[in-house]
């Protein structure tokens, strides 16, 4: 299993010294977002800072970008890091789409399995293995001139993943992706009682020896005392509290028992209220939806939870502890390699 770190929006110099430190503490990635810095040069400052880790993105906003300008993008990510990149999809959520990026949205699931066999076309046509011919009810692709074509690599073979949570999107993943970015907001329950069936069923519509890898994302929480933890805790609590409050992700919340929490989550985010969004999410509520503990503990439950499930665990909160407490980060790294090296 493969330990990465959450970025999120970071000067090009300060992402390179935080590539350069995680490679050296013995993490084995970075996972961009795409929020208010689009990732790329982002992912090619930190490439070229750090030659062996590897890159993806979760999840760049699809629908606003041509295919080919995506697809353009990750080839030359996959040219120059050696293969040490992988695109991750998604499809953000309507009122974005639609009031910020100004582009359709509806139906987004659709409309995201369409992006991906179009993206998937132009890789193939980049390698020379078949010309250009996509056509679907999104998207009608046919003109890859010579003169317009990228310059060739070795590492054309390019991962794609997309985000699922729900239903049609994890079946839509497990038949098309080569991978899922599992929603941050997980439980285990959720894991193995939702998403993997679903999962399944997508594979088994693709055919046999179909396999999606998961990326998931987890609220790491690590210190000796809950002092030490009171930061990460809050920090962890208030991201749960927010995603929690889609009413789309009730469930997350309904299935262990916790009924009627969007609801308040809801509202103490429509009140600008932190605290009562923190107060949302019970410590109880915390063993569920992250990995809490001593420092030398967390190593063992990451094992624990996401061993057989994992192709890779991303570090959620990892940066926030170093930008607070830069002298973490040999603790850190104790996690990182302890994962990396582990044997099933």
């Amino acid at each position: 299993m493969q330990i990465d770190v959450m970025v999120g929006p970071t000067p090009w110099n300060e992402v390179a010294q935080l590539a350069r430190d995680l490679e050296g503490a013995g993490f084995t990635g970075m996972t961009f977002t795409d929020t208010t810095q689009t990732p790329w040069m982002s992912i090619a400052a930190a490439a070229t800072a750090a030659p062996t880790l590897h890159f993806t993105t979760g999840i760049a906003v699809a629908f606003p970008s041509s295919p080919m300008v995506l697809a353009g993008i990750a080839w030359e990510l996959a040219g120059n890091t050696g293969g040490r990149f992988r695109l991750g999809l998604g499809s953000q959520i309507k009122a974005h789409i639609e009031r910020r990026y100004g582009v359709d949205y509806d139906p987004p699931g659709p409309r995201l399995r369409s992006y991906v066999l179009a993206v998937r076309d132009i890789f193939a046509a980049f390698r020379g293995e078949t010309k250009l011919d996509h056509h679907s009810e999104y998207h009608d692709l046919t003109l890859l001139p010579p003169a317009w074509a990228p310059p060739s690599h070795e590492h054309g073979d390019i991962r794609i993943d997309v985000s699922a949570v729900g239903p049609w999107m994890c079946r839509m993943a497990g038949e098309h992706a080569d991978g899922i970015h599992v929603h941050p907001l997980h439980s285990m329950h959720y894991i193995a009682n939702r998403l993997l069936p679903q999962v399944r069923e997508g594979e088994a519509k693709a055919g046999a020896g179909k396999t999606t890898d998961l990326l998931i994302p987890v609220f790491i929480v690590p210190g000796d005392t809950p002092e030490e933890r009171a930061a990460l805790t809050a920090k962890a609590k208030q991201q749960i509290g927010f995603y929690g409050s889609t009413p789309n992700y009730h469930f997350q919340f309904d299935d262990l028992g916790y009924e009627g929490t969007t609801e308040k989550a809801r509202l103490a985010l429509r009140n600008n209220d932190m605290e009562a969004l923190r107060a949302c999410i019970t410590d109880e509520m915390l063993e569920h939806y992250a990995v809490v503990g001593p420092w030398d503990s967390i190593a063992d439950t990451l094992i624990s939870r996401y061993g057989d499930l994992a192709e890779r665990v991303i570090s959620y909160l990892t940066v926030d502890d170093l930008a607070a407490h830069p002298e973490n980060l040999g603790r850190w790294g104790e996690i990182a390699r302890a994962v990396r090296d582990h044997k099933n």
